[in-house]
């Protein structure tokens, strides 16, 4: 039995475009949007189907904008930047040529800078191995690879 939908097909379509020109989507947004309207799974196909030949729907440049936004805008690294990508249902190639955005110089260059600033709020009773390991959750919660993060606090914290 089908479900009630919320609006025709051509509204619908009018919408999702608007929602897809707004800001760039991924599929899987894109087809929740269309479940929580109450489409069934062959108008959804369609529909993705058009966005995708009219240039509304492109998961690469989903990923690269999602990728550089992130990275720039909030400083997130590659892991958890990863891991949302993938909870976007973004593939794997998608994903690789996201990360083309992000240049490993300015990588380097954020995760110094953001070492440096919680190393500086340093309370009075932190010793050396209390600031390393506050450093060390801080930088892995934002996603940084742990490796970075040991030269980095090689460098910030001698």
């Amino acid at each position: 039995m089908k479900s009630e939908c919320k609006y025709s097909f051509l509204e619908a379509k009018h919408k999702i475009e608007a929602y897809c020109a707004y800001q760039d989507r991924c599929h899987f947004e894109v087809d929740q949007k269309l479940i929580s309207w109450g489409f069934d799974q062959e108008d959804r196909d369609i529909l993705a189907a058009d966005l995708i030949s009219n240039r509304f729907l492109d998961e690469e440049r989903f990923a690269k904008s999602f990728v550089s936004g992130k990275f720039r805008i909030k400083k997130w690294g590659r892991i958890k930047i990863k891991m949302h990508l993938k909870q976007k249902h973004v593939t794997a190639y998608s994903i690789k040529e996201g990360f083309k955005e992000i240049d490993p110089d300015e990588y380097w260059e954020t995760l110094l800078s953001l070492a440096k600033k919680k190393a500086s709020n340093k309370k009075e009773g932190d010793n050396i191995w209390q600031l390393r390991a506050k450093v060390t959750r801080f930088l892995s919660s934002r996603g940084f690879e742990s490796d970075l993060i040991r030269e980095a606090l090689q460098e910030v914290l001698p």
